[in-house]
């Protein structure tokens, strides 16, 4: 697909106050490109724009709930104020809930699908008549593992992603059916991230939540977008456990319920209290999260390299010829001996 490349895009990142969308944002400042950041945040929002422009490059911030159609829509009007043009759209906007199913309120429930499914759809609909405007352009939404692989104690999270999932093989087909094979619709689908994610989930666990191991940094997923905004693939997993655990689930589904079952829980837990009176963001920001890292520093992967790999394909199918070409000449060489 022959995308603008970063450093003439416009790219509006809807989530950026932290985590991977904070990473992102200035990845994408870095290379050139100019950002609109939009979140619940404003304190973070504003961190973020000043940090952009200490990098030299250009920001603009809008203080959104992506919940809230309106909301969304007023993010790419100020992109198109703002710059004149939306290139690309990067919905990253998403919040967490661990608990078991039959501790989970229907109201808990429906905000988790309101900003991680519905957030996501108002994100297409505000961006998509911007991007048709220009002829060409990019969505790039992250999904999950868990949007293919449901989880224990996320069961609206991962009802949410499966839904993003679903929503995006449908708008995909109905772009190139129309014509509109320039607009790439990409889902990226992060492993664990090392985020304030888990921080500022809310919890009925009675301890924070983390993600499965391994986990990675949010450098990962932010060089997938990256990468998705310039070359549009159907879909990328960022980090290679990710990619391990989908190809256990389409190998054997029951392989991967017992799986959950016997390690599926505890995994998902810390040992640092967190009762249900403590602060998270599921309704509204929480203070003192505007970052990108989270709390598993120590733990995390920089890199992923199977991810690496997806995203320097001309390395991939290189290494992939020259494992062929020696097992060939391995082969042959033992032909050779039984002669």
């Amino acid at each position: 697909m022959n995308l603008k490349p970063i450093v003439n895009q416009v790219v509006v990142l809807m989530g950026a106050s932290s985590g991977i969308g904070r990473e992102t944002a200035l990845r994408l400042a870095k290379r050139g490109a100019k950002v609109v950041v939009a979140a619940r945040s404003e304190a973070g929002l504003r961190s973020l724009e000043y940090e952009i422009r200490e990098l030299g490059g250009e920001a603009s911030a809008v203080v959104a709930d992506v919940s809230e159609f309106e909301q969304v829509e007023a993010v790419a009007q100020s992109a198109i104020e703002e710059y004149g043009r939306l290139d690309t759209w990067v919905h990253l906007a998403a919040v967490g809930f661990f608990a078991p199913f039959d501790k989970t309120q229907p109201e808990e429930f429906r905000r988790v699908v309101d900003v991680d499914l519905m957030g996501q759809v108002y994100g297409a609909m505000a961006a998509l008549p911007h991007i048709k405007r220009e002829g060409r352009g990019a969505l790039v939404h992250i999904s999950s593992v868990v949007g293919k692989r449901s989880t224990p104690l996320e069961s609206a999270y991962s009802a949410s992603k499966h839904g993003v999932e679903g929503f995006l093989e449908s708008l995909r087909v109905e772009l190139l059916r129309d014509g509109w094979g320039s607009i790439g619709v990409t889902s990226v689908i992060p492993a664990a991230i090392n985020t304030p994610f888990f921080t500022k989930a809310r919890t009925k666990l009675g301890v924070k939540p983390k993600g499965f191991p391994p986990i990675y940094q949010p450098g990962v997923v932010a060089d997938a977008i990256l990468y998705s905004a310039e070359k549009a693939p159907r879909e990328i997993v960022a980090g290679g456990a990710g990619k391990g655990m989908l190809l256990t689930q389409r190998f054997s589904p029951r392989l991967m319920d017992a799986i959950m079952v016997r390690g599926g829980f505890g995994s998902q837990m810390t040992e640092e209290p967190k009762s249900r009176a403590d602060p998270d963001g599921l309704f509204a920001p929480m203070e003192g999260q505007d970052r990108a890292e989270g709390d598993f520093s120590e733990q995390a992967l920089e890199r992923s390299p199977l991810t690496w790999l997806d995203t320097h394909p001309s390395w991939k199918w290189s290494i992939g010829a020259a494992g062929a070409a020696v097992t060939l000449s391995a082969l042959r060489a033992k032909a050779g001996e039984r002669r």
